[in-house]
């Protein structure tokens, strides 16, 4: 990366995990709609934003650790844990126009279902639902690095109290993003451009947090979530061509 390169990094990372922090998700979602503009490769891209997620997520999940309830959490882990691998591996054999389609669609896709359809459909919290959700979230996870939405989907079902749904979510991405980090490494795509982006990238994560953390009861989170939804629909369309 050039110097304004890594400005632009820094900013996104900023911003990234400050959604993180606010909203619960978001971290892949967001910076992918632009790290793959300025990483080496698509594979790259994802083993970044995987590794500045976990990263973010690891500050919360040990903070709310009480909060955690293992028996929603470990099902859809699993099912994550083996259907992520098969995203990963996907990005070794697709070029990487196709992969910027997935990706366009994959924004669309998020962004139109937490506009207009989150709070039309009812999901009830079953062992059924925690497999569906962790197929599709490991297959979006390592195909795109976006594994965030379907299994939001889930815990929103599936926790009683703000804190549990934070300390739960928070704990899967840790999880989930430490193990695509090691599939992605079996694949090739941790590489020194990746860590070297990784060191500067720890700088914008922990400023971040702190922001989010600051501004968490200070503002409307649906209206920060509304506006990284259009963000993510104009992205993806943009993706697309």
């Amino acid at each position: 990366m050039d110097a304004n390169s890594i400005a632009l990094f820094f900013g996104l990372a900023i911003i990234a995990t400050f959604v993180q922090r606010v909203c619960g998700f978001g971290f892949g979602i967001f910076i992918m709609s632009m790290l793959t503009y300025l990483m080496p490769s698509y594979g790259e891209a994802t083993t970044l934003s995987g590794l500045l997620a976990a990263t973010t997520s690891l500050y919360v999940a040990v903070r709310t650790w009480r909060h955690i309830d293992w028996r929603k959490l470990m099902p859809i882990t699993i099912t994550f844990i083996a259907t992520s691998y098969l995203g990963v591996r996907l990005i070794t054999v697709m070029p990487k126009h196709t992969l910027s389609i997935m990706l366009g669609i994959a924004l669309i896709a998020v962004g139109v279902y937490f506009l207009f359809f989150q709070k039309r459909i009812a999901m009830r919290p079953t062992m059924t639902t925690q497999i569906s959700m962790g197929t599709i979230s490991g297959l979006m996870g390592g195909a795109c690095a976006m594994q965030g939405p379907p299994a939001v989907i889930y815990f929103l079902a599936a926790t009683e109290t703000k804190e549990q749904y934070i300390a739960i979510t928070q704990a899967y991405f840790v999880i989930g993003n430490l193990i695509m980090t090691i599939f992605r490494a079996q694949s090739g795509f941790l590489t020194p451009a990746v860590w070297t982006a990784y060191c500067y990238g720890l700088g914008a994560v922990v400023i971040g947090n702190i922001i989010g953390t600051l501004v968490f009861n200070r503002i409307s989170v649906e209206t920060l979530r509304k506006l990284v939804y259009i963000y993510l629909v104009i992205t993806g369309i943009i993706a697309l061509f």
